[in-house]
């Protein structure tokens, strides 16, 4: 019980330090305010985000915008079939009133009393506001994932960055390996030649590649979205600065012990090497997951699309469905968080030991 409450503590201590012994310095107001004014800048727009997923479209229309998700309460009246949306209306004698709208002509609105349907009043548009409660709009999740054929996206998303993440792995370590533990004329070379890669822009290659991939039959295939980018001059670069601290000591004794190569390469490196690979697989994850101009290119069947492309269906030219769009944007960003979370303390100790800024 005290090792589990000892996190606690910390946190606690961490959250209330003050420099003051009595009361707060100027220093921990400011550090305070500065902290608060960061968190309110990361996280706001994603809070913002995710309660805007949860309205209705007219709701993502109103101005000015509301934080909450709220929804315009309905009341069924005798006498007609569909329910009638309810407003406070301001009556001419300054009273308040609910009322039911029938019908809206111009700027005037026809409203009925729901207790006395019989009567028909009419409000300019202008002296009635919305009755609204707290509503989540669930169906902007489950439509898109039932009618909309996105879990067959979500799957694809996660074959592509599932499967390009474990083949970039594999291909950059292989290649770091070679470039930092063996000792060759030309070394050096190699790795300003890769490094200079990432002065190329990607558009500068893309109409190569596609044709590469064209020859190849993987036109709409999610090989052609998982293979192009295997091999990434970042990632060489990550894993080659890491693998350079360990010490030459560790594969001279292997060899002495008549280890293989591929054992020293999987029994000894990479597992020295794992800090700096989570900080490559998370990079890896966030690319492919996020990844929408080549899989856009490569990618023409419904079938084979990933999230991000099957974002864009929600765009057409006179019509944009944002409730949907905002709220598949919710899903995608889910996974990521998720790896973020589990390997997140990694990053410091990885991306410090290689040396990247």
């Amino acid at each position: 019980m005290a090792s589990m409450n000892t996190p606690t503590r910390n946190l606690s201590s961490l959250i209330t330090a003050q420099r003051g012994r009595s009361k707060l310095h100027w220093t921990d107001i400011f550090s305070y305010t500065y902290l608060l004014l960061g968190v309110i800048l990361m996280f706001g727009p994603v809070i913002w985000l995710v309660m805007s997923s949860f309205k209705t479209p007219s709701g993502l229309l109103e101005f000015p915008p509301t934080f909450l998700p709220l929804g315009q309460i309905e009341v069924q009246v005798e006498g007609y079939d569909k329910p009638l949306p309810l407003y406070d209306v301001t009556l001419e004698d300054g009273t308040t009133k609910e009322l039911a709208q029938l019908r809206r002509i111009g700027i005037v609105s026809q409203m009925i009393d729901p207790k006395n349907p019989d009567v028909t009043i009419k409000v300019p548009i202008d002296q009635r506001t919305k009755v609204r409660e707290f509503r989540m709009a669930w169906e902007n999740y489950s439509d898109p994932l039932e009618r909309f054929n996105f879990v067959s996206f979500l799957n694809n998303s996660l074959i592509v960055t599932i499967a390009a993440t474990l083949i970039t792995l594999l291909i950059n370590s292989m290649a770091a390996y070679g470039l930092s533990i063996y000792e060759f004329r030309g070394r050096n070379a190699i790795m300003l030649f890769v490094i200079g890669t990432l002065m190329i822009p990607i558009t500068v290659i893309l109409v190569p590649v596609y044709l590469v991939v064209t020859e190849l039959g993987m036109i709409n295939s999610l090989w052609a979205v998982i293979l192009p980018g295997a091999a990434t001059p970042t990632g060489v670069f990550l894993l080659r600065q890491y693998m350079l601290t360990i010490p030459k000591d560790l594969i001279e004794a292997a060899r002495m012990d008549n280890a293989s190569e591929w054992s020293i390469y999987s029994k000894v490196v990479l597992p020295l090497a794992m800090p700096a690979i989570a900080v490559l697989a998370i990079f890896s994850i966030m690319w492919r997951w996020n990844e929408f101009l080549w899989p856009l290119i490569v990618l023409n069947h419904s079938e084979v699309y990933t999230l991000q492309v099957g974002l864009n269906a929600f765009q057409g030219e006179l019509n944009v469905q944002w409730h949907y769009i905002l709220a598949m944007t919710v899903v995608t960003l889910i996974p990521v968080v998720v790896v973020f979370t589990f390997l997140q303390k990694f990053i410091t100790t990885g991306i410090a030991s290689s040396g990247m800024k």
